[in-house]
């Protein structure tokens, strides 16, 4: 017999899991699960998750150093464009970008390491 008493302590200690994991991951393994997030979100054709993710990708990025600004500027043009590509529908294209950026950035974080 289903008790949600049961369930609801279950979602408790997967919620404190999934909360230690964020608490305690780097800074590269978050920005690998905000992408995580929004290519699973455009799998289920969900605009307003993918959309949200997308947007805190643009708001990590920055603009302070000269080193850093015309590089945050490209990954800004490429997050604003998969926001319209989603609210058109284009789903597989979103998908594809953000598939391709988040290879990039492991491919980044393996050299780094």
């Amino acid at each position: 017999m289903y008790n949600a008493a049961m369930a609801r302590g279950r979602a408790k200690r997967v919620n404190a899991y999934l909360s230690k994991d964020i608490l305690d991951a780097s800074p590269q393994k978050l920005l690998l699960k905000v992408y995580d997030y929004a290519i699973t979100n455009c799998r289920k054709n969900d605009m307003n998750r993918t959309n949200k993710a997308l947007g805190e990708l643009i708001n990590s990025l920055n603009f302070e150093s000269s080193e850093t600004k015309e590089f945050s500027l490209g990954l800004m043009s490429l997050y604003q464009f998969c926001q319209d590509q989603m609210r058109k529908g284009e789903y597989e294209i979103v998908e594809k970008i953000l598939l391709e950026l988040r290879a990039s950035w492991v491919d980044i974080f393996t050299e780094r390491s």
